[in-house]
């Protein structure tokens, strides 16, 4: 088996021209292998490099993937992992100054050191980083992440790839998680996701807790065309996980938000206490006899790690966990269906994932003809 730059790029050539493609002059910056899990990492210098490698329709990386006898080949363009390292980086230095700025509890302490750990392991293996080997020669050697005493985070989980990535990560290094799932019904998380939901937290043996929420407004307003939900959705899913941390002392919120990298993905949110009981009477005050504030950590897992949708699907797949085509909720369809506007804003969302690396192209490309 040829793993020799030279002879690899005369290989996929050759290829190229059995199947018509035109000949171009690509650039390959490096080769990894792994005899383990029988994989292949190739590291191009840029997109246009990366692209004549895969080929129209994938062709091209196919052939070569079946006469290597190679498992899995993973093209990648050096540029995008540039920004990706950069991205890394700012979240280690947020972290550091986070943990050494902030008064923690040790629990906490820990376990963002455990993220931190990581994270430097990463950047240490930026090509070729695989989260489930990682954690199973964790598992079968004597030395493994220390977990908190008592729950240290609220998981957010809707039963898709980004909040079961968060849920399983938060598990692995430590975080003791509880995870909550804000239910305003079957239109927003159909059974397929409560499949989901209830397999992952069983397996990870994490408690668990529904919380129901009325949509009763959301819902009718959104089909008078007046807005998109998704915005209003996330922010009362937000609202609501953050008062059951309050409402239970748990100092960590987890999202499994992936846009939010760098300095954006550790952040201290303060809340009045009326701010999150609006409609129950409140007396809590402190001693000055203004209203007690309460602080609450905001971490967005897979975007401190400057994560891709394919990183994130990498180690959820291990889970056999349902798979959904399509972007969003059942009822985000039936909003398009009603207003084919709307498609408009939920494209945009797509878009800001792909700009930002997160969803490759043909990814973005799928999720967007879902629409229609």
């Amino acid at each position: 088996m040829v793993y020799d730059v030279n002879a690899l790029l005369n290989h996929i050539n050759r290829i190229r021209k059995e199947i018509g493609h035109e000949e171009v002059q690509i650039e390959i910056k490096e080769v990894l292998f792994d005899r383990d899990t029988n994989e292949m990492w190739i590291i191009t210098n840029d997109r246009p490099d990366k692209s004549a490698i895969i080929g129209k329709g994938g062709w091209v990386v196919g052939r070569l993937r079946e006469e290597l006898n190679i498992n899995s080949i993973h093209v990648e363009s050096y540029s995008d992992f540039l920004q990706k390292e950069y991205r890394m980086n700012l979240s280690l230095s947020k972290l550091n100054s986070f943990v050494k700025n902030n008064e923690l509890d040790y629990d906490s302490f820990l376990a963002l050191n455990n993220l931190i750990d990581i994270l430097k392991i990463k950047l240490e293996n930026l090509y070729s980083f695989n989260f489930y080997k990682y954690f199973k020669d964790l598992d079968d050697s004597p030395y493994n992440y220390f977990e908190a005493e008592k729950p240290t985070a609220v998981v957010a989980l809707s039963g898709g790839v980004d909040s079961s990535f968060s849920l399983i990560l938060a598990k692995k290094l430590g975080f003791n998680p509880i995870a909550v799932t804000v239910d305003p019904g079957t239109i927003v998380v159909p059974k397929q996701f409560k499949y989901n939901i209830d397999k992952l937290t069983k397996d990870l043996d994490v408690k668990h807790e529904y919380i129901e929420v009325d949509y009763g407004e959301l819902i009718s307003e959104s089909l008078t065309g007046r807005f998109h939900p998704c915005g209003r959705c996330s922010k009362i899913i937000e609202e609501t996980v953050y008062s059951y941390a309050i409402e239970n002392n748990i100092p960590i919120v987890i999202f499994g938000d992936m846009l939010a990298t760098g300095s954006q993905c550790i952040t201290e949110q303060i809340f009045n206490i009326d701010e999150i009981n609006e409609n129950e009477n409140n007396d809590i005050i402190d001693v000055d006899g203004e209203i007690e504030r309460h602080k609450i950590i905001r971490l967005n897992l897979p975007a401190s790690l400057s994560l891709s949708k394919l990183e994130n699907k990498s180690l959820t797949s291990h889970y056999n966990l349902n798979k959904f085509k399509g972007f969003g909720c059942p009822f985000l369809y039936e909003v398009h269906n009603k207003f084919p506007h709307m498609k408009k804003y939920s494209i945009q969302r797509i878009l800001r994932e792909t700009r930002s690396g997160v969803l490759e192209p043909g990814e973005a490309l799928d999720l967007i003809w879902s629409f229609f």
